[in-house]
């Protein structure tokens, strides 16, 4: 249910919404609600053909944000029958995600890799999802020559339910490092037009959105805020099948707890976009293109000046 609401939310508002690295049930493309942005991670979890042209871009999940170089885990007793049905497994049974995509170790293995997916859906973009790390720059410009559309860099602050406490706690890079050093080396290298930036990583107001503009990103994603919507209480312990809101479970005694409603979604996208006005009536710009790359926006605090 909470899913379906931010689809059906993301779909009214005129944005997308991303699959997840799971697949997608059956009854969402029967309802057309199915979501623009499929997903492929190192479990491939869900994917086919049909899966894949079903969108309108395909998104390569090389890491996340928070959890850099490792995989995940959904544990076996959240594997219900429909959730092993999206992910072509068996109900019941731990499914891992392995820490690397075993088919891509060169750029020229992503080059071949972005290639097939294009023939197989000739109209899509494809984007690839980086972490916000060392080099992460030498990396983008590797991603941007294999034929990439859209170049993802995701910070350290977002969440997941998939991941060990080590690396909730302690893992990933804020977006804000990652992000100025991507669009720096592309523009270096005559690049920079040829892709779309996209970033994410906890993003939850407008000052976030008007920086990440200022640092040369042209699209967001939103994953925490839109659950905090929908009634998210941060309980942390999404992988325990027990979410007191109803979110995170597929058990029906939790599932009935949720009160979420895809106009909740909506409601908070909307003071989200009046959020960044303002932000932008602060510094006299009008709209996010007047401030993109413009960092003279950027001011050094006096106390964080030495580092």
């Amino acid at each position: 249910e909470a899913q379906r609401d931010i689809f059906l939310a993301m779909k009214e508002i005129g944005g997308r919404c991303n699959s997840g690295e799971g697949g997608e049930n059956p009854y969402y493309f029967k309802e057309g609600i199915s979501a623009s942005v499929k997903q492929i991670a190192s479990g491939r979890f869900g994917v086919n053909a049909e899966y894949l042209i079903a969108g309108d871009e395909i998104q390569i999940k090389v890491c996340q944000g928070a959890k850099p170089g490792e995989g995940g885990q959904l544990m076996g007793i959240k594997v219900t029958e429909d959730i092993a049905r999206a992910r072509f497994a068996n109900p019941g049974f731990d499914l891992i995600s392995p820490p690397p995509l075993h088919d891509i170790y060169s750029i020229e293995d992503l080059k071949q890799l972005i290639h097939d997916l294009k023939q197989l859906h000739p109209g899509g973009k494809v984007s690839v999802k980086l972490v916000s790390g060392v080099n992460i720059g030498t990396i983008a410009v590797g991603v941007a020559k294999a034929g990439a559309d859209i170049i993802q860099v995701s910070g350290g602050e977002g969440g997941t339910g998939a991941a060990s406490l080590s690396s909730m706690k302690h893992a990933g890079l804020p977006w804000e490092i990652g992000l100025p050093e991507v669009h720096q080396s592309l523009v270096e290298n005559d690049l920079r037009d040829h892709v779309i930036l996209r970033t994410d990583g906890g993003m939850s107001c407008g000052k976030d959105i008007v920086l990440g503009t200022i640092l040369g990103a042209e699209e967001f994603d939103f994953g925490k805020l839109l659950l905090i919507a929908e009634g998210c209480i941060m309980a942390r312990i999404c992988e325990k099948n027990t979410c007191p809101t109803g979110i995170a479970t597929h058990d029906q005694k939790f599932k009935d707890k949720y009160k979420g409603h895809k106009d909740h979604v909506v409601d908070t996208l909307k003071y989200l976009a009046e959020d960044v006005r303002r932000e932008l009536s602060k510094i006299g710009a009008s709209s996010l293109d007047e401030v993109f790359g413009q960092t003279q926006y950027l001011q050094m605090h006096p106390d964080r000046a030495e580092l």
